[in-house]
């Protein structure tokens, strides 16, 4: 049973996260501090729980993919990690949403995992952009156990190599775990795995990148503007341009168009 639709036995309330559905995906109209405040009682109960930050480019994906759109409305929790989202949920019923944005609700998070004393964990990206993320964590956050972290190789894993990574998260004492293997490999990942592991997993997508300074962040009033996807255009053309050209344009058509955007997908 999903977090939006139940009380769990933290004293935590998720069934007052506001659920909607913007072209089929969930997204829960939360903040930093609900969203903190959920995942730091799930971590302390050990509870096996996922976390995506939806943005344009998830919604897409999910748009195209059924099973991927299922992997995400699975998920415990989905906040609206890009400023287009946060738009169509204010046209549409959240007035009053806001913007839970990836790399700074990590932030939010280390900072209380660090005051609770909560070990953390680290999956994903490439070697020497973890190896500057923790070196970062450990000046800025010099108190927070750090439980764990593996850069997994690029290529597929094999069954065996990924039933050795759960057991060793599970092994490390990791309470939350941070994934940054990319939108939509991270989500399909978690899903796939999250139950069998005692973690809070969380979807972050390039906040590794930015988090470590390998690459450069969008300066807020950009991200503000919703023009996110322009300035990382700039920064990765060649890797980005398909993205940015496949989906902007048909969730601009759709999601600002359809009557009922925040209604569920049949059933």
């Amino acid at each position: 049973m999903s977090a939006a639709q139940s009380s769990d036995n933290t004293g935590i309330d998720a069934s007052t996260l506001k659920t909607h559905y913007i072209l089929g995906t969930k997204v829960h109209a939360t903040s930093y501090t609900q969203s903190v405040e959920t995942i730091l009682s799930w971590a302390a109960s050990a509870q096996p729980r996922y976390v995506c930050a939806a943005n344009v480019h998830m919604v897409m994906e999910g748009y195209d993919s059924e099973p991927f759109r299922n992997n995400v409305n699975r998920a415990d929790l989905v906040t609206p990690d890009g400023m287009p989202l946060v738009w169509v949920l204010r046209r549409q019923a959240a007035r009053d949403a806001s913007r839970v944005y990836g790399p700074d609700l990590t932030l939010h998070l280390l900072k209380a995992a660090q005051d609770a004393g909560t070990p953390v964990g680290f999956f994903g990206g490439r070697p020497e952009v973890l190896q500057s993320l923790l070196k970062r964590i450990q000046t800025q956050y010099p108190g927070l156990p750090v439980a764990y972290s593996y850069a997994p190789p690029f290529r597929p894993l094999t069954a065996e190599e990924n039933g050795a990574i759960c057991r060793d998260i599970a092994e490390s004492g990791t309470r939350i775990l941070f994934v940054g293997l990319g939108c939509p490999k991270q989500e399909t990942w978690m899903a796939e795995n999250s139950r069998g592991v005692p973690v809070v997993m969380v979807g972050v997508g390039a906040a590794f990148d930015f988090l470590s300074n390998s690459v450069r962040q969008a300066p807020k009033w950009v991200r503000s503007a919703g023009l996110e996807w322009a300035f990382r255009f700039t920064q990765e053309p060649r890797r980005l341009w398909r993205r940015y050209l496949k989906h902007n344009p048909r969730f601009l058509v759709r999601a600002f168009t359809q009557r009922q955007p925040l209604s569920p997908p049949p059933a």
